[in-house]
């Protein structure tokens, strides 16, 4: 019974990002979650119940340089994660995917989540920037809500696809 929600979790992260017909975005496999691990234990967060994940979170902790590579198209996402070495200084965060299921939102248990894994980042290193390149309009509104509230700098990629789901 405890699967039950990561499949509906796969299903709206497939929905929304299309991961699996997009070789460049992150493909969040073993490998990737050692990295991210080793980056920063608070570049993966969630709220579960029993049913398994009912939000999950993943925000990475880099360099502007690397940002600005990504942001201007000259690297993918995966790059984006290969560049971002562990024990560096960071000074920005990529608000990477957020994944909340229908139940959820509009709880503010999402943006909860994002400021705990911010500030919990900030706690260690000198951010002064969030990134995000939003897939949906509630992303647009999320990353806006956590830029006011953290007094981080956003800095936004355009999506010609955005989804108004």
């Amino acid at each position: 019974m405890a699967q039950i929600n990561y499949q509906r979790m796969f299903e709206l992260i497939e929905e929304v990002f299309s991961t699996r017909n997009d070789p460049d975005q992150l493909q969040v496999g073993d490998n990737a979650i050692k990295k991210l691990n080793a980056i920063h234990p608070a570049t993966l967060s969630e709220i579960a119940d029993e049913n398994g994940p009912l939000i999950w979170a993943l925000l990475i902790p880099t360099t502007t340089n690397i940002m600005n590579d990504f942001l201007a198209g000259k690297i993918s996402e995966n790059d984006l994660l290969e560049k971002t070495k562990p024990g560096q200084e960071y000074d920005c965060i990529y608000l990477c995917s957020v994944t909340t299921l229908p139940e959820m939102r509009g709880k503010g248990e999402t943006k909860k989540v994002c400021l705990d894994a911010i500030q919990k980042i900030r706690d260690t290193h000198l951010i002064d920037t969030l990134f995000v390149w939003a897939f949906t309009k509630e992303g647009e509104i999320l990353a806006d809500s956590l830029s006011t509230a953290t007094g981080l700098k956003l800095k936004k990629m355009q999506n010609k696809n955005l989804n108004e789901n």
